[in-house]
């Protein structure tokens, strides 16, 4: 359905069209997104080829790669939804479209409001997702990663405490433990001087049977949770703006659908306006 001129008996010429602009616009933003979503499936599909079936399975709740592998699906099933309804002028597609964007952007207001409400109950749920991950760090070389850019960009160790790692088999106290690495911490936990010629990579050996007081000498000793409540709480704008930039995606693809909609619709009125005049020019 192109730009048409349409003709109504015993009225002036009227015109109705459906915005080129309007339309290819909403094909460009969806087929862009639509690409994303193939390189982050792709990204995701690599990095769970490339691991053992074991841990792969071990880890699976908080397996990065499932978790990228997800949104790139879903972002590709919507943004197909898009793409198609736009360049065939599909009310049908384009309206599950604007209605799939709808909902997931009230999702994540929601998700934000109860997170900010129920903030007791969300750092309970985060704490047990990074307890989960601890559990986990030697079977997932990308979780692993995670942690360690985390706990090193953050300057903390555990959930709560360093004493978290305890939770790992490898790190484990208990006396049946016969790792080399037991009651010690990751090398991200450690303290690293930027006067330090050599680094000590074993600077987490044994700490967990220190004091307090000295095991501070060594590592960071603060949790996780707190170092990122306390960033969350002097990052507010950053963070904002963050939640802006994804929100404006969602609310453009949804005005430009709904626009594209009503001008389909006007179009399919006219066109059927016009047939039964011409059927029955008397009427």
């Amino acid at each position: 359905m192109g730009g048409r001129r349409r003709n109504a008996p015993g009225s002036d010429a009227e015109f109705t069209f459906v915005s080129p602009a309007v339309k290819y616009l909403l094909f460009f933003f969806n087929f862009l997104f639509w690409i994303i979503s193939l390189v982050m499936v792709a990204i995701g599909v690599y990095a769970r080829t490339i691991k053992h079936a074991e841990a792969a399975l071990a880890g699976l709740s908080v397996d990065p790669a499932i978790m990228l592998m997800v949104v790139g699906v879903l972002m590709f099933v919507i943004t197909f939804f898009g793409c198609v309804g736009s360049l065939r002028e599909n009310i049908c597609l384009l309206q599950i479209f604007c209605v799939s964007l709808t909902v997931i952007f009230i999702l994540q207001l929601a998700a934000g409001i109860l997170g900010f409400i129920f903030s007791d109950k969300a750092r309970q749920k985060v704490t047990e997702i990074i307890n989960n991950a601890i559990v986990h760090y030697r079977d997932d070389i990308d979780l692993q990663n995670l942690i360690d850019f985390g706990q090193k960009e953050f300057g903390c160790c555990g959930a709560v405490t360093y004493a978290d790692w305890s939770q790992n088999m490898y790190f484990n106290c208990s006396k049946d433990n016969l790792s080399r690495e037991r009651c010690s911490v990751p090398f991200s936990c450690c303290i690293i001087t930027k006067d330090q010629e050599v680094i000590n990579t074993m600077c987490g050996q044994d700490v967990q049977t220190l004091e307090y007081q000295q095991a501070g000498n060594h590592i960071h000793t603060n949790g996780c949770i707190d170092k990122l409540v306390n960033w969350i709480h002097s990052n507010l704008f950053l963070l904002g703006g963050i939640a802006l930039g994804l929100a404006i995606p969602q609310l453009v693809g949804i005005l430009l659908s709904q626009i594209l909609i009503n001008q389909i619709k006007d179009q399919i009125e006219l066109q059927n306006y016009n047939v039964k005049h011409r059927s029955d020019p008397w009427s």
